[in-house]
């Protein structure tokens, strides 16, 4: 076991701590098509994907090592640089999550690092290449690519289930759309919970505690593994619904062609060693797959707040995160202020949150129609049912003198 300061247990615990904010938050990626279709229960849902996570985190290493080796210079850093990085990532994560907007913790980890590395030792200490090519391209390219795999095979598979028993087709799909959930699980599991090891290894180098270049220790790999496995079993309700219900209304096949697409999309850049944000992936895939059933639609209004969160991630994160690092500059006076800014507006994010509380049991309520979609709604009369179009065809009855004149109001009363 590493030899540790104060400051670097107050780092590895923080990493654990976005760990799990990270599990709860994109917990959606794996199940919420799954949920929202009813293939699954919403409590097994994500304890299975609880499970898969921690399975995933031991598949491989490649984007761990592009957080801690590739993205910015290890000589450059100190573990208060990567605490600063990991406030402004946390709290990133806890307001989109408040708001139920599926962005990218990926991202917010990143911009956390950059802007806090910046904030320490200049613009030279980030490497642009690796940020460039394994960050900021990923992000654009997967949501394009997995929304077109998702919605060339939204498509091929009605057209193949055409003449297939509806019952028998239903449950088959649902069926793959479990398996794929999964899938997607442990994709997300070598991809994200490794972004948590690729943080503490950077931390414990900085610190002195492991030689620079080395591998994520197995206890990291296991401590971080659990975390991002805990959180994902409390589940991150809100966000499930928006991306269940809130992007598109999903049928069975249409969640297993996003789930699929997405987690072949997954699994490829961590191969690769890709830092790619498994909701954009995601996001994109059922995206996709809204647009590739006939008369499937996507709500534009949630997709359109989406993209804005997905631009404001890496900014947003990196001025939070240079901040912090600016007051841990002041001394360990500095770094106190800053944990205990960061503990104090988790709270608060928390307390807001039990004003409208969602969870399994109305995780599939829809949400708010938008004011353009609300105000269509006012002004557009029903349609006519078959009562009202017999009535139309009817003669409008005579009242009677009598009747009309009791139905009249009488002067002075």
């Amino acid at each position: 076991m590493e030899s540790f300061s104060l400051i670097l247990a107050i780092v590895v615990v923080t990493a654990l701590a976005f760990d799990f904010t990270n599990g709860f938050h994109d917990t959606a990626n794996a199940m919420a098509t799954t949920i929202s279709t009813g293939a699954m229960r919403p409590k097994i849902a994500v304890a299975m994907s609880a499970v898969l996570n921690l399975v995933g985190a031991f598949l491989s290493v490649e984007v761990a090592n592009t957080i801690s080796k590739g993205l910015v210079d290890e000589s450059g850093i100190q573990p208060e640089v990567i605490f600063a990085a990991l406030v402004g990532a946390i709290l990133w994560n806890l307001l989109t999550w408040l708001v139920g907007l599926p962005s990218s913790s990926s991202h917010a980890l990143m911009g956390g690092l950059i802007g806090a590395t910046i904030a320490s030792a200049g613009v030279g200490a980030v490497h642009g290449d690796a940020l460039v090519t394994k960050v900021l391209i990923p992000a654009i390219a997967a949501p394009i690519v997995a929304g077109l795999a998702a919605m060339l095979a939204t498509r091929l598979t009605y057209t193949l289930g055409k003449k297939a028993d509806g019952k028998a087709a239903a449950k088959g799909y649902r069926a793959g759309q479990i398996a794929s959930a999964g899938l997607v699980s442990l994709a997300h599991g070598t991809n994200d919970a490794q972004k948590t090891m690729g943080i503490i290894t950077l931390a414990l180098v900085a610190g002195g505690s492991l030689a620079p270049d080395s591998d994520p220790p197995t206890w990291v790999i296991l401590s971080a593994g659990l975390a991002i496995a805990l959180g994902t079993y409390l589940g991150g309700w809100r966000i499930i619904r928006t991306m269940g219900k809130g992007l598109t209304d999903l049928q069975p096949q249409q969640g297993f062609a996003a789930q699929t697409s997405a987690a072949t999309v997954i699994l490829a850049s961590s191969h690769l060693g890709f830092s790619l944000s498994t909701t954009h992936s995601v996001s994109g895939s059922v995206m996709g797959a809204g647009l590739g059933r006939k008369g499937g639609v996507v709500r534009w209004s949630t997709a359109t707040r989406m993209f804005i969160a997905w631009g404001l991630t890496l900014p947003a994160a990196a001025l939070v995160g240079a901040v912090a690092e600016w007051v841990t500059g002041f001394g360990a006076w500095g770094t106190g202020f800053v944990a205990a800014f960061l503990i104090g507006s988790s709270a608060w994010i928390w307390k807001l949150s039990r004003r409208e509380v969602v969870d399994h049991t109305n995780v599939n309520g829809t949400e708010e129609p938008g004011v353009v979609t609300a105000a269509i709604a006012a002004v557009t009369p029903p349609p006519a049912g078959p009562a009202d179009e017999l009535a139309a065809t009817l003669p409008a009855p005579a009242v009677p003198a009598a009747s009309a004149d009791a139905a009249a109001p009488r002067a002075g009363v």
